[in-house]
This record gives structure tokens, sequence and C-alpha cells, in this order.
């Protein structure tokens, strides 16, 4: 991710309203410029990234339990077009099951994220993500990295 850049493009896609409206206040209480935009499930994100009239995100914020088209669906239909090698994609979900952790690093996630249970602890994980250099994090990606806790 390019930090150099006056507003961070940011895409979270999440079925869960309450928690897009709490992603999207811990979000804007961040000292960081960022522009964020929100779809309900998956079945339109490779639609969205395809139209060249929406600003390619960032950071892509992926739920993984949704319906129509679960996160690990996106993650794999994303992976398959080498344009988007580029786009760094946090997991964001409730679950932390091995299961979870490692489908979603053999499928090429940038990093694994679940839930916080606090506000405070969201806007940290927030903070802590979208400053992340993504180049550097993946040049050492390993297991114990790519789950980030906190």
């Amino acid at each position: 991710m390019n930090n150099t850049k006056a507003t961070i493009e940011v895409l979270l896609v999440d079925d869960d309203a309450d928690d897009r409206n709490t992603f999207s206040d811990a979000l804007s209480e961040l000292k960081i410029q960022t522009h964020l935009h929100m779809l309900e499930d998956g079945r339109n994100l490779l639609e969205y990234l395809e139209n060249p009239d929406n600003k390619m995100p960032d950071i892509l914020f992926l739920d993984l339990n949704m319906p129509y088209k679960s996160g690990v669906e996106c993650l794999m239909e994303i992976r398959q077009h080498p344009k988007y090698n580029d786009l760094s994609i946090a997991i964001y979900s409730a679950s932390s099951t091995d299961k979870d952790i490692e489908e979603t690093f053999i499928n090429g996630a940038n990093i694994y994220i679940k839930k916080p249970n606090s506000f405070a602890q969201l806007k940290k994980v927030l903070s802590d993500v979208v400053n992340m250099n993504f180049q550097f994090h993946n040049s050492g990606l390993n297991k114990e990295t790519f789950l980030l806790n906190i």
C-alpha cells in the first residue's frame, strides 16, 4: 500500500450492517485520511473492482461468512486475476478457526484479523493495518505474521 497518497481507499465487504457501521465509525476516528466504500456481500465485488468509475482500493477488508458468496470464494476469484496481485486483502472475520486461517493464507490473503471485541481495539487494528507497508510485510509472509494478534 502506498501511504504517501493523500487519501487511502478502503473497501469493506461485510453482510452485517452493525459491523459495517462500527467499522466506518472507527475508521473515521483515525488520524488518517481515508475514503471508505462498503458492499453488503461478495456478489458484486468483482463487478465493483472491474468498474473503471470506482477507485481501486488500497486495501480490501473481506468478511468470511457471508450469504451468496463467501469471503473465501471472493478471495479465490480476485486472486485468479493477475491485475489484482497488488491488491492488499485483509480477512476481517469473527471466525478464528485454524481451517479458516489456513484456507485464506493459502489462497492469497495478506493478513487475517479476528474482529475485535471493543471499539478501541478496532480503532487500533484499523490504524495498524491501514498504515502497514504490505510490500514489506508480505516479503516475509508466514503464518505467524499472517494472523494479526490484538
